[in-house]
């Protein structure tokens, strides 16, 4: 090997030696460079070497080689032996990347004393050491975190930086992280795989990238193999990406980064499947009021005289050594002392008399739960309040006037993120999804896509049968969309807006509509259909023949690069589905000529297409 390298181990010398032995006597080893592209710059910004046997042998891949070391003893040396390969290689190709080299934690620890003279010979070789990362493989437990970061400390120094292997895999808990703070961190190839159709892979991966915005580190994306996975991945912030879908292992690094990838050039904004909203509904411990409570050794007279003291005081809580025992309301002790005589019977009384049982829940509980909890109870159990408590120990009340009126804006909210008639996503999501496909600047079409004469049939069927022909409709969307390019949202009623990247959109929106026109016999009678609508009254109720409700979808092509708001399109659609109800029966009609801001847009030559309201409705609309 080149002695420019203070640090090479020399392989020992037996009679008969092993393949490892003879490969690395030979120094017959030598490194593959995979490139990391930097989505950001556009470009490839480092490579990580992988050491390799020769072709055909049986120790070429490095499973077998480390296997081979483990069973000899020669890890590190193999380690060691690898690093040095990889940078006479590196330095010998002039490449201006930075290079990742493998090391186990053992294997810096081992070779210590070697670091002073790394620098010297980096320099040597016309390598800057701030162009040198060291990726750190765990194959062996740490227990002594401080001297980890002192032998870290000790090759910053040098100007070398860290990077963390497999995150997920071997560093799956994050006390490594915090301790060595590296400049960057690999996501393990498992929570890449599937990420475009896994949402807890995508919860994972989403989680790593805000550990990794609060600590200062860049994540690194390990097996990226397809569009949809890089997709994903930059859509959650990330911009460095290694694998086969970027580029395959080269010896030579020219040839390696010859190609930027297609897939990160495109412009499109995949649709994920999203992982239900987590559960962020607020626990009963933040509804609750800590009243003071009393002993079951206190009167009723007492409890009265509490009320009379505080006019705004409705509950009194009946507590012995933490033990919720029962509440006393205002009204039903009012109630009781009413009656001739009671008060003067019952005021010495212990108020456990009057108490009526509790309703117990700990503090930690979400208000749905307790709400489902509460409702599933009898008339005559439901009271005013309830009690929070404390690992079982009485905390506070709650009052069921304030849970409802919390359950009553989560369902409100929800609303907004998913039509609970379809399930689909409703106003928000619709919103935030065109805004990502505008600011992404590639061409896409927006289809919205409304009822005709809906109104009439679900008066004269009932609205359980409008109910199930929009869940109907719903479905044919969902099916005739394209996997990950097109978007299909719920706007409300019978409106759906349909966001679409896929290059047959319009034969995919023509199918739906001969479809829906199929199907219509499964929501009414083969008379009706023959017939070609059925009568009924209008509002003045007079007889009325109303034709078979109909698909009307109005399209807009959203051109690259195209400088308008989501505000535009919603307006652009308005016009659009008015143009396509024109036509009788089921129709599309798309607007192809090219939206302009309204006032004026970058391109003279294009037709703006007239201002008009809105027309999605207050209750459609699905602008924020």
């Amino acid at each position: 090997m080149d002695a420019a390298f203070a640090f090479a181990a020399a392989a020992s010398a037996v009679p008969q030696a092993t393949g490892l032995q003879r490969l690395m006597g030979k120094r017959a080893l030598h490194p593959v460079f995979q490139p990391i592209f930097d989505l950001a710059q556009g470009r490839h910004f480092a490579c990580e070497a992988l050491i390799r046997g020769p072709e055909h042998d049986s120790l070429h891949l490095p499973e077998a080689l480390f296997a081979a070391a483990i069973a000899e003893g020669r890890t590190y040396e193999l380690e060691w032996m690898a690093v040095e390969t990889a940078i006479a290689q590196f330095a010998a190709q002039r490449s201006a990347l930075r290079l990742f080299v493998n090391m186990s934690i053992g294997c810096l620890h081992s070779s210590r004393r070697r670091l002073p003279d790394i620098r010297r010979d980096l320099m040597r070789l016309g390598i800057s050491p701030s162009r040198i990362v060291v990726e750190i493989t765990e194959n062996e437990s740490v227990t002594e975190y401080s001297d980890l970061q002192d032998l870290l400390r000790d090759v910053r120094r040098l100007g070398i930086q860290i990077a963390m292997d497999d995150m997920g895999e071997g560093f799956s808990n994050l006390r490594m992280w915090s301790d060595v703070r590296p400049e960057f961190v690999k996501i393990d190839r498992h929570f890449v795989s599937d990420i475009d159709s896994d949402p807890l892979k995508l919860h994972f991966v989403q989680a790593m990238h805000e550990i990794a915005e609060v600590c200062g580190s860049a994540l690194i994306a390990e097996g990226v193999e397809t569009r949809q996975q890089l997709s994903v991945l930059r859509r959650l912030g990330i911009n460095f990406f290694q694998g086969f879908g970027i580029a395959r292992p080269h010896r030579e690094i020219a040839a390696a980064i010859a190609t930027v990838p297609t897939a990160t050039t495109e412009n499109s904004i995949l649709v994920l499947p999203l992982p239900q909203r987590m559960d962020r509904s607020p626990r009963i411990g933040q509804l609750t009021h800590e009243l003071q409570a009393i002993g079951p050794d206190c009167d009723n007279d007492s409890v009265y005289r509490c009320f009379e003291a505080d006019p705004l005081l409705t509950v009194v809580p009946v507590v012995a050594d933490g033990q919720p025992l029962g509440i006393i309301t205002r009204n039903a002790l009012i109630d009781r002392f009413a009656r001739p005589y009671r008060r003067e019977i019952y005021g010495r009384r212990s108020c456990t008399t009057v108490m009526d049982p509790p309703q117990l829940f700990e503090e930690d509980l979400g208000v749905q739960g307790v709400a489902r909890t509460i409702g599933a109870l009898r008339g005559n159990q439901i009271g005013e309040c309830f009690i929070v408590t404390r690992n079982g120990l009485y905390r506070g009340v709650g009052y069921l006037r304030e849970l409802m009126g919390v359950i009553t804006d989560l369902q409100i909210q929800a609303a907004r993120y998913a039509n609970p008639l379809t399930q689909l996503p409703g106003n928000v999501p619709i919103n935030e999804h065109l805004e990502e496909l505008l600011a992404a600047g590639g061409e896409f079409v927006a289809a919205y896509c409304d009822l005709d004469h809906f109104k009439p049939f679900n008066d004269a069927f009932g609205y359980l049968r409008g109910d199930q022909l929009i869940q109907s409709l719903g479905r044919m969307l969902v099916d005739a969309a394209a996997d990950h390019d097109d978007f299909i949202g719920h706007v409300g009623g019978d409106d759906f807006v349909v966001l679409m990247q896929s290059a047959d959109w319009e034969s995919r929106l023509r199918r739906v509509m001969g479809e829906f026109d199929n199907n219509l016999g499964q929501h009414l009678g083969r008379d009706y259909l023959s017939a070609g609508g059925y009568r009924g009254e209008d509002r003045r109720g007079n007889a009325i023949f109303h034709p078979l409700p109909a698909l009307s979808i109005g399209c807009v092509i959203i051109k690259p690069d195209t400088t308008i708001s989501h505000h535009d399109v919603s307006t652009a659609l308005g016009e659009a589905k008015k143009e396509a109800k024109r036509i009788p029966g089921s129709a599309l009609f798309v607007e192809r000529r090219q939206l302009q801001v309204r006032g004026g847009g970058p391109s003279s030559s294009a037709v703006a297409v007239s201002p008009a309201p809105t027309i999605f409705g207050p209750q459609l609309c699905f602008e924020v």
